[in-house]
């Protein structure tokens, strides 16, 4: 697989109390078995089935939600979503923070919109590691940073910047869509890589997504990525309730331009008037305490607003 990740949405069960729409969770202390207490848990204790969109689309394609196989892998993934509240609320709150820089890559790339929530998917919007080693928002291998031009070793991995891992994902988004003819191939080939779909499409025959029948993990990806769209765009309709100060906000900064080696990182970070945990917060493609930089590369190094 060309794109593998640590972060996936699994199956969670949990206890809901539903007030009007606000979702909040409790546990029981105590169950009896007594058909009073029973009757009375059973009227405390609500978990609601969840209304489906009328239609839903992917990128400005259609979902077929007639066929049935189809409308029941998106109610799974809009109720595992729904009911795993502080998971969600997390969601809402990176958004907030990361969304509006990656809107601007994917427009200026021409990707759909919509892909912002592949990586929302892929990584819950953190630096997460994957176990075969994918790395970033867009859990990239090592070999598919490298082929797309990122830097990736043990002193600088560029899958860790924000904005370079944006452009390098959308490039194979690009070349999957120019394959296939279609985004949601190419989504689904971003999971399971491009040789891997090509293969499924021709042994069985068909010629998109909805018509494969693919393995648990990619089976389910697309419309993990479609119910978190519907959840993001419909917040209240799904329990979700917060205010504009609960969500998170990126901090202005500046860039310092750096073509030398710098010896020791936690002395530059003084040298610029911040520390070293922020600098590293900032710049995660820094994976050492210096930078080696023989090569006398031109790098741009993010630094807080004072």
């Amino acid at each position: 697989m060309i794109m593998k990740k640590i972060f996936s949405i699994s199956t969670v069960i949990v206890f809901a109390i539903v007030v009007g729409k606000l979702f909040i969770f409790s546990v029981p202390q105590e169950i009896n078995s007594d058909d009073t207490n029973q009757k009375n848990l059973s009227n405390e204790y609500k978990v609601y089935a969840l209304n489906m969109p009328a239609d839903a689309q992917f990128a400005d394609e259609k979902v077929p939600l007639d066929i049935i196989d189809v409308r029941e892998r998106l109610d799974r993934e809009l109720l595992v979503n729904t009911y795993w509240q502080s998971q969600g609320l997390l969601f809402f709150k990176r958004a907030n923070k990361y969304f509006p820089m990656i809107e601007g890559i994917l427009k200026e790339k021409g990707v759909p919109d919509d892909f912002k929530y592949l990586a929302l998917i892929e990584s819950g919007l953190q630096n997460v590691t994957s176990p075969a080693g994918a790395k970033g928002f867009w859990q990239l291998m090592p070999a598919t940073a490298r082929e797309q031009g990122l830097e990736v070793n043990s002193n600088v991995d560029e899958r860790y910047d924000v904005k370079r891992s944006t452009e390098v994902a959308c490039d194979y988004l690009l070349k999957s869509k120019e394959k296939f003819g279609t985004w949601t191939l190419a989504a689904a080939s971003y999971n399971m890589g491009v040789s891997g779909i090509n293969k499924q499409l021709i042994r069985q025959k068909v010629d998109n997504y909805y018509d494969l029948l693919l393995g648990e993990e990619t089976s389910r990806y697309l419309f993990r990525i479609i119910a978190i769209k519907n959840i993001y765009e419909n917040p209240k309709e799904y329990g979700f309730n917060f205010r504009e100060k609960d969500l998170y906000t990126l901090q202005k900064t500046h860039f310092v331009k750096v073509d030398t080696v710098v010896s020791n990182l936690a002395d530059f970070a003084i040298s610029q008037g911040i520390n070293y945990k922020e600098l590293k917060i900032l710049n995660p493609w820094l994976r050492e305490i210096k930078l080696n930089n023989k090569s006398r590369k031109e790098y741009l190094i993010e630094i807080p607003n004072k």
